[in-house]
């Protein structure tokens, strides 16, 4: 018996059904988020494997509060602290459960959260949750944030933005900084599209605006993207990591983040910050090509170019693949319209972006 057969019909029938394919290695990779190609770098898996193979146990065991906290995980977040100019850290599952912690966890009755409307799906859902009092307010628009923030009585205020947004690949207004401070609210910045991509030490959004840490900025960022490898952290404030351990129920209750993940991620940031000249420069590199052949300005490296039709988008990806360049087909309801989303990633020549974005127009 099929329990959700006129669903999925309704789905195929707008274009909106969605599948599991394999990934394949004889393509060229502008889909993923492997923005910096590390989940390629051979060497940063060997250190990582040598590493693991001389510890005790190469498995955490369990959660970060019942002997699943390990030296390994503490070593990392000291470096994520240490190059970010934050007091804390917190590594964790995912960033998906990294937004559903610190929403779940910092949005208390009398609390208010004025979340833009663009934010990611993970904290869309944790607004959700049942008591959480939510208000979304136009993407990047600060006027309409301070009115709301002048208007709010709550007992605290809480904003939520994207370093750089994952399907429109621009960044976060730099005046939400100063409009946190200036009413005192505390300010998730989930920064998995742009931490690894943004600032002179590729350390992401608060690095490219030159922002002074203040005890009410809280950094979210994935692994799984720039860092190639798995998993997320928080940087705060000592007494919010303090909080957090003792109310995020993805932080009590998971099993802690792997150990080679964790390793991995250390490693990827060590090679980052050593190489954070050069990387720049290919990255400015790839943004370049794109400015010239799509006529399209990007801050990142997420290049989104709009179809507008379900149908058609997906034609264009398999057209594209069957010339040997992956890229991403973006449906509702992840965006409001459909968009090709190209990755510029540094993994693949710049060389090999320049053909796909001629082959791009060609087919356009």
């Amino acid at each position: 018996m099929k329990f959700y057969e006129k669903e999925l019909a309704a789905l195929k029938r707008a274009g909106r059904y969605r599948s599991r394919e394999v990934v394949g290695y004889d393509h060229k990779d502008f889909a993923s988020n492997d923005y910096l190609g590390l989940a390629e770098k051979k060497e940063l898996h060997q250190q990582t494997c040598e590493f693991l193979a001389k510890n005790t146990a190469h498995a955490t065991k369990a959660s970060m509060l019942v002997n699943g906290y390990h030296q390994i995980h503490k070593d990392f977040e000291d470096a994520l602290c240490e190059a970010n100019g934050f007091e804390s850290g917190i590594v964790l599952g995912s960033g998906f459960n990294a937004n559903i912690a610190l929403i779940e966890a910092l949005v208390r009755k009398g609390d208010r959260l004025f979340m833009d409307e663009l934010y990611h799906a993970s904290g869309v859902l944790a607004s959700q949750l049942h008591g959480i009092d939510v208000t979304f307010f136009k993407h990047n628009d600060m006027e309409m944030l301070r009115e709301l923030l002048q208007s709010s009585h709550a007992k605290r205020n809480i904003i939520a933005v994207e370093g750089i947004y994952s399907m429109d690949g621009d960044l976060c207004s730099r005046e939400v900084f100063s409009i946190a401070d200036e009413f005192e609210a505390l300010l998730i910045v989930d920064e998995a599209h742009s931490s690894g991509v943004l600032g002179d030490h590729l350390m992401g959004i608060y690095e490219h605006y030159n922002i002074a840490i203040a005890p009410n900025h809280i950094k979210m960022g994935t692994l799984g993207k720039a860092y190639g490898s798995f998993g997320a952290f928080i940087l705060a404030s000592e007494h919010i990591t303090e909080y957090l351990l003792n109310r995020a129920k993805p932080i009590i209750y998971a099993t802690s983040l792997s150990l080679y993940d964790t390793l991995l991620a250390h490693h990827s940031l060590n090679y980052i910050l050593s190489h954070a000249k050069r990387l720049k420069t290919e990255i400015a590199e790839r943004q370049k090509i794109i400015s010239d052949e799509l006529g399209i300005e990007v801050e990142g490296l997420i290049v989104p170019i709009e179809i507008g039709d379900n149908t058609k988008v997906i034609e264009i990806k398999e057209t594209l693949l069957s010339l040997g360049y992956a890229v991403g087909a973006i449906r509702q309801p992840t965006v409001q319209s459909a968009i090709i989303r190209l990755i510029a990633r540094v993994g693949e020549s710049s060389d090999d972006l320049r053909t796909l974005c001629r082959e791009l127009k060609r087919i356009l």
